[in-house]
């Protein structure tokens, strides 16, 4: 039952969209609820748009009550991002962007946040609402969307340049943060920022295994031009092509080779069995790849 609902998650592209916006309302909350009302600071854009409102607070007084500006000043600045993603990515890809991203704005401008934390201890905060908010980002990330920030940036850099990687751009981003954190507020507030971001990353890693690779091994005898040309129109991935002949059966018959994201294995059943439904296909996880291949979300 397990196996057929994860199959079921990975081809429907709704269910999937749904698993976002309800990945980004649990994270709203971890952060609405544990962590803004400490006075920490997120990583990443979030951290920004963070640091953004304290300082238009603290400097011209604009307040908001129990409506928190940082989510509105996170969607302002993932404009670039998000053009960006139009130009780079594949539209799939950026109109689940778009959909969590205005999910994550939503959530996090109509929770309300508390005028104390909810837990009295500020470390049992810091871990309860990091394991909200990563498994929130995770959830969401595991459905093949993104709410947007510099993993859009990351994941486009990890494309071009071979040794970079997503992570490699939020510990850069996350570095700089900290550290004004560390001179403008009291050291403790960067401390347990920190503490938090630990716990989150931790918790969504846990749950999202991202950039799986996968190696796809089709054996078809008819329509195969289609099934290579799907392939390459809807997943952007190559494809390797072959010769051989049955075994058992002696006929002629086309083997397909291709490496891809275990998230993206959905997509390819779809396209193999709809052009062929007799198609045999191995699938096999777990491999170190070298070279020309491109790095995925999902």
């Amino acid at each position: 039952m397990k196996k057929e609902f994860g199959e079921i998650f990975r081809r429907n592209e709704k269910l999937r969209v749904l698993a976002s916006i309800i990945g980004a309302a649990i994270y709203a909350l971890g952060l609405n609820w544990f962590i803004v009302p400490l006075n920490l600071y997120s990583g990443g854009m979030m951290g920004i748009a963070q640091l953004i409102r304290t300082f238009l607070s603290n400097s011209f007084g604009i307040q908001s009550g129990q409506l928190d500006l940082a989510g509105i000043f996170y969607y302002i600045l993932n404009i670039p991002m998000v053009i960006m993603a139009v130009k780079k990515m594949d539209k799939l890809f950026v109109k689940k962007l778009l959909i969590t991203l205005t999910a994550c704005t939503i959530f996090l401008s109509v929770i309300p946040i508390p005028e104390k934390p909810i837990l009295g201890e500020e470390l049992t905060n810091c871990l309860i609402g990091g394991i909200i908010c990563g498994f929130g980002i995770g959830m969401y990330l595991r459905a093949g969307c993104s709410g947007g920030g510099f993993e859009v940036l990351g994941i486009y850099l990890a494309r071009t340049k071979p040794n970079f990687s997503v992570g490699k751009m939020n510990m850069i981003v996350n570095g700089v943060i900290y550290a004004v954190c560390l001179i403008l507020f009291d050291p403790s507030v960067a401390v347990y920022s920190v503490i938090y971001s630990v716990f989150m990353s931790i918790t969504m890693d846990k749950f999202h295994a991202q950039n799986i690779r996968v190696e796809a091994i089709i054996l078809s005898k008819t329509n195969n031009d289609q099934i290579e040309a799907q392939i390459l129109k809807r997943m952007g991935r190559g494809i390797t092509c072959w010769k051989a002949k049955g075994g058992f059966t002696g006929e002629n018959i086309d083997v397909l080779y291709t490496v891809l994201s275990k998230y993206e294995i959905g997509i390819l059943k779809d396209i193999v069995y709809t052009a062929n439904p007799q198609a045999f296909m191995v699938v096999k996880e777990g491999l170190s790849v070298d070279g020309n291949f491109i790095k995925r979300l999902s």
